[in-house]
C-alpha cells in the first residue's frame, strides 16, 4: 500500500490553500497513493502562534462545511482515503482541532479532536481550541485500521496505546513543528519509538513555511512497526511525501507479538493516579 503526506505551505487565502491541496491530493492518488494525509491546520495560516482574537476565532468552519464537502467529493472520484485537519467551529459554538477521516466513498468517518491543550509562547491553543470529546477514535477505511493523534497528542503514552489496544495499524500524526523548537533528531525519535513500542506505522505530516512568528520545519516522515524509519521529505520544502508500506508487518511486531500480550492493565489505574469508579 502506498500512502502520502501533503507538506504544503499556507498563506491567508483559505480557499487558494485549499485548491493547491486538492491539487496535490489528485497528484497523489494518480502515483498510486490510497490513503492521503495533511498537516495540522493546512488550509490556513497557523492562528494559535498569536492569542485569540475574535477574527481568528471566526475562521472556525463546520464539519460538514465548505474543506469537507470538497475532500469528500474528491475521496469518492479517486477511491481514496483522506486524513484532514481543519479549525472546527462545533454544534455547541465551541471551536476544535481536529482530524476528519473521509472513507474511499466519501463517508466522513468520524472526527478526531486533539485532548491536550497547551499554552506557551508562539502556542497560544488554549485560547483556540476546547479539549477534544470523541475519545481516540480508530477508524475501519478500506484501506486498514488507522488513528490519528494530532500534534501534541503526540507526547502522551496514553494517547498514543489507546490507539494500539484500538488495533490500529497506522497512526496518522498531523504536526505544527517549527525550526529548531526540538533538541536535533527528538521528535523523530519519539515516533519512532511510539511504532515500536505499539506496533503500528506512524506518519508525521509537518507544516512548513515562514510565518508571522514561526518557521514550519516540514520534515515530514513514516516510521514502520519495528521502529524504522522508512521515508523523510526535506526541510522547508513543499513537497508529497510517498511511502510503501505492508500492514502485515503490524501483526508481526514485537508490539503485538509481545508487549501486547504481556500487558497489565489491571495495575495501571494505581500507578497513573486514575480515581476509582
Amino acid at each position: 500500500m502506498k500512502i502520502a503526506l501533503i507538506q504544503q505551505h499556507a498563506t491567508w487565502d483559505r480557499d487558494a490553500n485549499r485548491e493547491r491541496g486538492l491539487k496535490a491530493a489528485r497528484e497523489a492518488a494518480a502515483q498510486g497513493a490510497q490513503i492521503i494525509a495533511f498537516a495540522e491546520l493546512a488550509f490556513d495560516r497557523f492562528y494559535p502562534q498569536v492569542p485569540a482574537t475574535l477574527e481568528n476565532l471566526n475562521q472556525a468552519e463546520t464539519i460538514p462545511g465548505p474543506t469537507t464537502d470538497a475532500f469528500t467529493k474528491l475521496a469518492a472520484e479517486l477511491g481514496v482515503v483522506i486524513v484532514l485537519n481543519i479549525f472546527e467551529k462545533g454544534d455547541t459554538g465551541a471551536t476544535f482541532d481536529s482530524s476528519p477521516v473521509i472513507d474511499t466513498d466519501g463517508t466522513i468517518l468520524g472526527i478526531t479532536r486533539m485532548v491536550h491543550i497547551t499554552e506557551y509562547e508562539f502556542f497560544h491553543e488554549q485560547g483556540y481550541y476546547a479539549p477534544g470529546d470523541q475519545g481516540a477514535p480508530v477508524y475501519e477505511t478500506k484501506f486498514g485500521k488507522l488513528g490519528v493523534a494530532i500534534c501534541y497528542d503526540r507526547h502522551y503514552p496514553e494517547f498514543m496505546r489507546a490507539l494500539a489496544v484500538k488495533g490500529a495499524d497506522i497512526v496518522f500524526i498531523p504536526q505544527a513543528g517549527s525550526v529548531g523548537e526540538w533538541p536535533e533528531g527528538l521528535y523523530e525519535a519519539e515516533m519512532r519509538v511510539t511504532a515500536f513500542h505499539n506496533g503500528y506505522f506512524t506518519a508525521l505530516c509537518n507544516r512548513v513555511g515562514q510565518e508571522e512568528n514561526l518557521n514550519f520545519a516540514g520534515e515530514s516522515f513514516v516510521c514502520a512497526p519495528n521502529g524504522e524509519v522508512l521515508a523523510r521529505a526535506g526541510e522547508g520544502t513543499d513537497e508529497i511525501l510517498y511511502c510503501d508500506i505492508d500492514l502485515a508487518e503490524v501483526a508481526k511486531s514485537n508490539a503485538r507479538t509481545l508487549f501486547m500480550r504481556d500487558r497489565r492493565p489491571e495495575l495501571y489505574s494505581d500507578w497513573l493516579g486514575v480515581p476509582k469508579p
